[in-house]
């Protein structure tokens, strides 16, 4: 070989290993991770400027404050982008925060929002602008927690889904208690419809009630895409007491599919409220007697329910086990459609106390259902007896095969079998109930299998009790003195309960109740408790009060209107308080006009107030002022009011003034009974505008019986929306001027 061959050679192999090494390059860039660990914000943005796929960003732990996270990239299916905690859990995003991904096949997991809220409109959202939008995405094991914008009224969404073919699952969203939808998938683009994403084992925790609209947790489209498909698979999520509105989901578009879920002690239904071709199968609820529980709610058309179990169901009306609307002919897009060609099959009721047929029948709404089945369906209640309301002509329906241990309205008796007197029911390892002889066709199957509360949400994340209940924590002795309550409420932990020996208690400020407490007297009366400031106690959030065994006097408050024994803060309150007040004297707040027993803000909401054995005496004010929301906008302030076995006297307000405006029907509430109670003098004063000693303005359920009027003002009622139920019987009136009560007309 010559030395020129040698050298030719040599070269040729110099080039194919430098084009070897080049491809070698290459190819390790292409199937690179990428895996960076970034600090601070800064060094995240620099590691996200030009993201490729495979790429790996880790956040690491701590908490990340005030950051607005923008993650965008193109993976793809085999090498998606990723965005994960160092360890799951540990990572907190706070402050003014949110998240929005957009870009193909991404993935975030792992971070946890809480003590904050989103400087936007929502926290986490599958796009970044309205152009840019997050397709084949996923977000896993992420946690929202009470990130509540601080305004309750103020209204924002938590999960925003835009895009197509993306999944969300294995998530906690819990405590959303303003307004706005907890998660909600939008259609408002061709890009965003038939968009066929999975919506799978999330935990959605407790959503308190708002007492308006705009509390749904899942929805699904709006009115004005509705009849769009969107194809998007709701399966396998736990639902645990969100009780925010009548509508738990609310699905507003077509060709949806809700498989597998448990609605567990959940307040409203889960509706088919626009869209058509929707399935409803294998869901699980269980009210267990809980009021407003409800099941499903059949509206549109080729709609299917079938296989579901609904257990101890106590809503009604549009918040029923099960629901079937009436709809308005040629109806606009946003009202109610007819139910047609749908089928309602294999469904189990057990115990549950309302099925509603052709519901909301009325002049609007005079479209009953028609061209569909109910068939092979199981209704049994060994407890009290359900009630099948036909509100409309419903020979439109099919019904055929049904067994029911009941009877039944002559208009459907025809295609229900009374079950055998041998046919009893028992419940199996499933957690369903079945009949014990035969049937093995009617209801829902019994290969039926129950999804667990923890099978869903993140396994590293609890899933803690809702409220720390009255009493459940450590009784505390406290002896007579000034300043004595502050001190140790102060250092009082949730469910404590003060116990005070007879003696007097002078207590000079204003005492914030922000956790679970009770105080207690040990003996009725003895523990007598004198302020010296315009209110004894302010709730705020998280606060629950009760009293117990107390006297109360104002004598000694300063000389200044407007005072009141207890407030609520005066500012938005997020977390719903509640008031008890029992075995307890109130008397002499009339250092000035308008001295309250309870003051609220607006915007402020009690799950419930109950006043009973107690007595209130030589009050210039009201004893509850519940009236702060003037703005008809279907707002109202306490969901339950009871008041029971409590005299009033010399009481120039109202003992109770309760609104709730507009004409929306979203809510359940409020509520109110007064029952053997005596009120003399009540409600004469010149400053209540009211006029009455009690003052009800839409209130949806008023009991008020077996009381004593004498030389007061008359009870006032006025039914203004729902289907309202209002009792004044039995009361015994002297001097005092006949109740009125405005019945509810409806109108289209």
């Amino acid at each position: 070989m010559t030395t020129m061959n040698w050298i030719l050679r040599r070269r040729s192999r110099a080039i194919e290993l430098q084009t070897l090494l080049v491809l070698l390059t290459l190819t390790i860039s292409v199937f690179s991770t990428g895996a960076v660990l970034v600090h601070t914000q800064d060094e995240f943005h620099e590691a996200t400027k030009d993201l490729k796929p495979g790429d790996e960003i880790t956040l690491a732990n701590g908490t990340w404050r005030d950051f607005e996270i923008v993650f965008e990239g193109q993976g793809t299916e085999d090498q998606p982008i990723t965005l994960s905690a160092e360890t799951k859990g540990e990572v907190i995003i706070s402050g003014r925060s949110n998240l929005r991904i957009a870009g193909e096949y991404l993935i975030v997991k792992g971070l946890v929002f809480k003590d904050g809220h989103s400087p936007t409109n929502t926290v986490v959202s599958f796009r970044r602008t309205k152009g840019q939008l997050a397709n084949h995405s996923r977000i896993t094991e992420i946690v929202i927690n009470r990130f509540n914008n601080p305004e309750r009224h103020e209204t924002d969404f938590w999960v925003m889904m835009y895009g197509k073919h993306n999944r969300f699952d294995h998530n906690f969203l819990a405590g959303k208690s303003n307004k706005g939808v907890t998660m909600a998938v939008r259609l408002d683009s061709p890009e965003s419809q038939e968009n066929y994403h999975q919506i799978d084992h999330n935990y959605f925790g407790n959503r308190p009630v708002l007492g308006s609209n705009g509390g749904e947790t899942l929805r699904i489209g709006t009115s004005k895409y509705s009849l769009s498909d969107s194809f998007t698979r709701v399966e396998h999520n736990y639902f645990e007491r969100c009780n925010g509105e009548v509508e738990i989901v609310s699905s507003k578009s077509g060709g949806n599919t809700f498989n597998g879920n448990v609605f567990f002690e959940s307040q409203g239904t889960l509706t088919l409220r626009h869209g058509n071709g929707n399935t409803i199968e294998n869901n699980v609820f269980f009210g267990n007697g809980i009021a407003h529980t409800g099941g499903i709610r059949v509206i549109n058309k080729r709609q299917t329910v079938r296989n579901n179990f609904l257990y101890g169901l106590r809503g009604f009306r549009f918040g029923g086990a099960l629901v079937i609307m009436n709809g308005v002919p040629n109806s606009p897009i946003n009202r109610y459609h007819q139910v047609e060609d749908s089928v309602i099959e294999n469904n189990t009721i057990i115990n549950s106390a309302y099925i509603e047929l052709a519901a909301g029948a009325d002049e609007e709404r005079s479209a009953p259902p028609i061209s569909s089945t109910f068939s092979k369906n199981l209704i049994h209640n060994s407890q009290n007896p359900v009630q099948i309301t036909v509100h409309d002509d419903i020979s439109g329906v099919t019904f055929s095969e049904n067994i029911i241990n009941i009877s039944v309205d002559p208009a459907i008796q025809y295609g229900f079998k009374a079950a055998s007197p041998r046919t009893t029911v028992t419940r199996h390892e499933n957690g369903l109930i079945y009949p014990t002889h035969g049937l093995e066709d009617i209801g829902v199957s019994r290969d039926f299998n129950v999804l667990q509360r923890d099978e869903t949400g993140p396994d590293w994340y609890p899933k803690p009790n809702t409220v720390v209940p009255f009493d459940s924590g450590e009784s505390i002795p406290l002896s007579p003195g000034e300043n004595i309550l502050a001190t140790a409420i102060e250092q009082a932990k949730d469910g404590s309960v003060f116990l005070l020996a007879d003696g007097d208690y002078l207590v000079p400020q204003t005492l914030v109740i922000d956790k679970t407490l009770t105080i207690r007297g040990e003996k009725q009366g003895g523990a007598f408790i004198r302020f010296e400031r315009n209110s004894l106690f302010e709730i705020t959030d998280g606060g629950l009060l009760r009293l117990d065994n107390l006297s109360i006097s104002g004598d000694v408050s300063p000389d200044m209107a407007g005072n009141s024994l207890i407030r609520t803060s005066r500012r938005s309150m997020l977390s719903n308080y509640r008031l008890i007040i029992e075995n307890t004297t109130v008397q002499n707040l009339d250092t000035n006009h308008s001295f309250n027993v309870l003051s609220i803000a607006k915007h402020t909401f009690a799950d419930t107030i109950e006043i009973s054995n107690s007595s209130f005496e030589n009050i210039t004010g009201s004893i509850l002022q519940l009236n702060p929301e003037i703005d008809d906008l279907g707002i109202y302030n306490a969901e339950y009011v009871t008041i029971s076995n409590s005299k009033f006297r010399n009481v120039g307000g109202s003992v109770a003034n309760l609104y709730r405006g507009g004409t929306d029907e979203s809510t359940f509430g409020p509520h109110f009974v007064l029952m053997d109670s005596t009120l003399e003098n009540v409600g004469l004063g010149k400053r209540n505008k009211s006029q009455a000693s009690i003052r009800l303005h839409g209130v949806q359920d008023a009991s008020i019986v077996n009381n004593s009027l004498t030389s007061s003002a008359p009870i006032h009622v006025s039914e203004t929306v729902g289907d309202p139920v209002t009792s004044v019987s039995n009361n015994k009136l002297v001097d005092t001027p006949d109740h009125k009560v405005v019945p509810f007309v409806r109108t289209p």
